[in-house]
């Protein structure tokens, strides 16, 4: 059996309880990612171990490992917020992420990345618009994000793939879950050999109602938002999660391009609000190459 491997040992943090500090919580009362970076502040903590009992947290951790363990998975990474690994950029969200989980290739974390994301139910041309954009970023150097869901994130990922290229998955399932079932090869090859990560705790997922674990889609969206240079919209419905990325990148100072096909919908009143706050309407990759070129944020 291969040992789990850790990104991060050293003399102030121990991984292994801030991991079983980070479940306890949530499994105790923690109820969204406001609430816990709220209780760290009303408490005048930094890490998740300042509010939970040593003894507490190596039971929590204990239990990840078997979890993770029994679901196939031997080796996976974690991220603090407070040590030299932690992303900078995840400061820009309202609520940074305390602690997260990785597998693969965190190297891809630095590269140039940007959100390639739409509904779960594209239609024809969204499929060959999706494909024709992400063969030009990857083309152009760039690390494709989404969110390994079903439609435009599904084939955002595999046409980085097919090209050659690298791609992020920002997850809203823990580690363990395969999520859609359909795309559990795909998870499984970005895992490997790209970079797969997830906020989501692992322990007390399980015993959480539907509607609860609903909510950290819109959360990882607002990670992958602000981990991303920029997010591209090719294709959204009125209500489609989506916008939740759109307008929290708007937020933290990344980029929004909408695809001008987006505009020509007559049912869709989202591209010109979300014009009106400072997206850019784009015709085609050039015009989101020249837009990425002006400035990184």
């Amino acid at each position: 059996m291969h040992a789990i491997n850790y990104s991060l040992e050293n003399d102030v943090i121990n991984p292994s309880i801030e991991i079983g500090a980070f479940e306890a919580l949530w499994a105790n009362g923690i109820s969204s990612f406001k609430q816990f970076r709220e209780k760290l502040k009303n408490s005048n903590s930094e890490l998740p171990s300042h509010l939970v009992d040593k003894a507490l947290a190596t039971q929590f951790y204990e239990r990840t490992i078997q979890k993770l363990q029994n679901n196939g998975i031997l080796h996976f990474g974690v991220r603090i917020d407070g040590t030299m690994d932690y992303p900078q950029k995840l400061y820009d969200a309202d609520y940074p992420l305390v602690l997260f989980y990785y597998q693969g290739n965190w190297d891809l974390a630095f590269t140039r990345g940007v959100s390639v994301v739409g509904t779960r139910h594209p239609s024809y041309e969204g499929i060959q618009r999706t494909r024709r954009l992400v063969k030009s970023l990857v083309e152009a150097g760039f690390t494709i994000y989404a969110g390994l869901a079903a439609g435009i994130d599904t084939v955002a990922h595999s046409t980085a793939i097919e090209m050659k290229g690298k791609t992020i998955a920002v997850i809203g399932t823990p580690l363990w879950l395969r999520y859609p079932k359909e795309n559990a090869k795909l998870q499984e090859e970005i895992s490997r050999h790209h970079l797969l990560i997830s906020q989501v705790p692992i322990v007390s997922y399980e015993s959480k109602s539907i509607p609860f674990t609903r909510l950290f889609f819109p959360e990882r969206n607002k990670t992958m938002a602000a981990l991303s240079e920029a997010t591209i919209i090719v294709e959204a419905g009125q209500t489609s999660g989506t916008l939740i990325q759109a307008k929290a990148a708007l937020k933290q100072g990344r980029k929004v391009f909408i695809l001008n096909n987006n505009f020509e919908n007559p049912a869709l009143s989202w591209p010109q609000k979300l014009e009106a706050d400072g997206a850019i309407r784009v015709y085609d990759v050039d015009d989101i190459l020249q837009g990425l070129a002006s400035g990184n944020n």
